[in-house]
């Protein structure tokens, strides 16, 4: 696969746990400490265990100045598309511009409902997912004077004011695996954000990016534009022949193969431990930049 010549980009992928919320703060503005370009926070917001992720979301951009924010990824059957437009364009310009949208269409079903949310098909998850970012990037779009109308099989607007626009182009990421949520990346996404553990093997990042690649041409849009975002986790130490456990020199080599070979160009570790976070910010971050740099320079 291509390097799709992105820049790099390296955040922390934190667990909302309720019961450490002070811990959660640290992780958070620790990964800014540490150089990072992102922190993200899984959200299920029917788990009692773990603190509201959008509050969490927006508590942190108060407390950090540099660092962008995301969902990893945010719950869409629970959150409605139209009034989750207009809450991630507040955030949006209160932290001058660093939040993106990761987005998921859901999967714990019977938590969902039991929260009041309509029990979907994956299929149908997948439709409802594309209705929702027709209606987010119409409420988006508040230059246009004409009344937003989405009349979806899932999601109806019908007449809504349009804004507030964002301080930025926000980046709506998509979790997804299977060819329809693929596809639907390709089509209407800004970037792709699987978890690396999650795949059954590099040669299927490879097949994935295919299908992206073929839907963004076929729907008229430069397979190139789509970033392609990748969860990740590992050890720090001694070298043990798997993927991602060794020192940060090696964790850099193999980042940088995933650039050059498999157009990847951001890497969210998956980690609470603030010492991991800091080893990667501060070694794997800057070495991995100097490798692809070094390679791209050469080419």
């Amino acid at each position: 696969m291509p390097d799709y010549g992105h820049d790099l980009i390296f955040g922390s992928f934190i667990t909302p746990a309720d019961a450490a919320p002070k811990q959660v703060l640290d992780l958070a503005v620790g990964s800014e400490a540490a150089g990072l370009d992102l922190v993200t926070f899984q959200d299920h917001p029917y788990q009692p265990a773990f603190l509201d992720t959008w509050t969490l979301l927006s508590y942190v951009a108060a407390r950090t100045e540099r660092i962008h924010l995301s969902g990893n990824v945010i719950n869409l059957p629970l959150r409605p598309p139209a009034v989750l437009a207009r809450a991630a364009a507040s955030l949006d310009l209160l932290s001058d511009g660093r939040f993106e949208l990761g987005m998921g269409a859901g999967g714990f079903w019977d938590a969902i409902e039991a929260m009041g949310g309509r029990r979907l098909t994956p299929g149908q998850g997948v439709d409802a997912l594309s209705e929702a970012i027709d209606v987010i990037r119409g409420v988006w779009d508040a230059g246009n004077r004409t009344r937003l109308r989405v009349d979806g099989q899932y999601y109806q607007v019908d007449g809504a004011k349009r804004g507030p626009a964002p301080a930025h182009d926000i980046g709506i990421w998509l979790g997804a695996y299977k060819p329809r949520m693929l596809r639907l990346v390709g089509g209407k996404a800004d970037g792709w954000l699987p978890s690396l553990p999650y795949m059954k093997s590099l040669d299927q990042l490879a097949e994935s990016n295919a299908i992206i690649d073929e839907a963004a041409a076929e729907a008229g849009r430069d397979p190139g534009a789509v970033r392609r975002l990748l969860n990740v986790s590992g050890r720090f130490g001694e070298q043990d022949g798997r993927l991602l456990s060794g020192p940060p020199r090696l964790w850099a080599g193999q980042l940088a193969e995933l650039t050059l070979q498999y157009g990847f160009s951001a890497y969210v570790l998956m980690s609470d431990d603030p010492g991991m976070i800091q080893t990667f910010g501060q070694e794997v971050a800057p070495a991995t930049r100097e490798l692809v740099a070094a390679e791209r320079t050469a080419k």
